[in-house]
């Protein structure tokens, strides 16, 4: 009987001594904070910075350093004719034609200023590309605006003189022939939402979007910055082109 009234005691006091505990150290039953939600929309988390690697003097790294960092402006009044309204002629020879010939060096065949056909190394897929037809190159290459016109005029150009702008996209430094398919999918993106395929061409892809803003005045926003650097820190001797 005493055998059964000291386990009782036993148990109530280790009962009790539950409680005292609980009382000192309460448990929080508090659900994880839910992501904030705006219009239907979850907002993103805040960008973690990746820290430059030493910029040598001329690359690219280095100049990023000297861009503007803040947040893309509204598109309201953005069209193509803000900058150009088609290719213009330049020295007698279309722009066009001017920039194919670029890319296609001596392989180009022409008829007058006309490339006819020939081949190039595509930067954004990284493959070999042959035309037999001048049909075959309309149809299948596009020169891109490596820094897209709306992008631009997002983070800076809408400030410029028209006169500016037409230059942001004329200039031979912001054009590059690439595979029409590819470049539909680019669309209007920037390093933070788009970057070629082909993962060799990436340094010299960014390099030249950082020229361009560079030259331009143009910004670029925390998570765009964020991109390059992180391209650019696995090969900090790329140079800034052109300027």
């Amino acid at each position: 009987m005493n055998y059964q009234k000291r386990r009782i005691t036993a148990f109530i006091a280790m009962v009790l001594g539950m409680i005292a505990w609980l009382v000192i150290n309460p448990i929080s039953f508090e659900p994880e904070p839910s992501p904030v939600v705006a219009n239907g929309n979850v907002e993103p988390q805040d960008v973690i910075e990746t820290p430059a690697v030493n910029a040598p003097k001329g690359s690219a790294l280095e100049i990023l350093e000297n861009l503007v960092v803040k947040g893309r402006a509204p598109k309201t009044g953005y069209t193509r004719e803000q900058f150009y309204n088609g290719w213009p002629t330049v020295d007698g020879c279309n722009l066009r034609q001017r920039i194919l010939k670029r890319e296609f060096g001596d392989s180009a065949v022409l008829d007058g200023c006309t490339v006819l056909s020939g081949e190039f190394d595509e930067p954004y897929t990284g493959k070999h590309m042959v035309y037999e037809k001048r049909e075959d190159i309309t149809k299948s290459v596009q020169i891109d605006h490596i820094v897209a016109l709306s992008d631009a005029w997002q983070k800076g150009a809408q400030n410029l003189t028209a006169e500016e702008r037409y230059q942001i996209a004329t200039d031979p430094l912001n054009l590059l022939a690439v595979d029409a398919s590819t470049n539909q999918k680019k669309s209007d993106g920037d390093a933070a939402t788009w970057l070629p395929p082909n993962k060799s061409f990436r340094c010299a892809y960014v390099a030249r979007q950082v020229s361009v803003k560079y030259k331009y005045s143009l910004w670029v926003t925390e998570a765009e910055k964020n991109a390059i650097v992180t391209i650019l820190n696995t090969c900090p001797n790329e140079p800034a082109v052109g300027i």
